[in-house]
């Protein structure tokens, strides 16, 4: 298990690639959760008082 962690010697490259992946995944869902709470409270406050959070329904073309 030692060995699988240590990669060969090169585990401090892997691991903060992995670190950093995961950093910048997560902060993209924050971001985009952010700026879609940002622009929903935005059209609420200009006058739309109903606000669908559901996607629009795709009609199928036969």
């Amino acid at each position: 298990m030692m060995e699988f962690m240590l990669m060969g010697g090169y585990a401090g490259y892997v691991w903060s690639a992995y670190g950093i992946t995961m950093l910048v995944l997560v902060a993209n869902v924050w971001m985009a959760y952010r700026f879609h709470a940002k622009w929903l409270k935005r059209a609420q406050e200009e006058g739309m008082t109903k606000v669908s959070t559901r996607q629009p329904r795709v009609r199928r073309i036969s």
